[in-house]
């Protein structure tokens, strides 16, 4: 499944959550990370975060679009997007 997700760089603290406000988000996931966008630690974070969240292996996780965007589409499992579809309906 792709979800669509916004990252905020240069976090104080690292997390994911949800957020269903209109606005920059749209109703997406928002990941914070700590790591600066330089060299793609910012990235390698987010696929941390996210693995955490959804409790699946790193390497189940790829980044297909925005690489080098704050706005990314990523590809996870359809069995962990079932978290993701339950709190996009609360």
């Amino acid at each position: 499944m792709l979800i669509r997700l916004q990252v905020k760089p240069n976090s104080k603290k690292s997390g994911v959550e949800f957020s269903n406000q209109a606005g920059e988000s749209g109703g997406s996931l928002v990941v914070r990370v700590k790591a600066s966008p330089v060299e793609g630690k910012a990235n390698k974070e987010v696929i941390e975060r996210l693995a955490e969240f959804f409790d699946i292996p790193k390497s189940a996780i790829e980044i297909v679009g925005g690489l080098t965007s704050k706005n990314k589409k990523v590809a996870i499992p359809d069995a962990a997007a079932m978290k993701f579809t339950t709190a996009t309906k609360a």
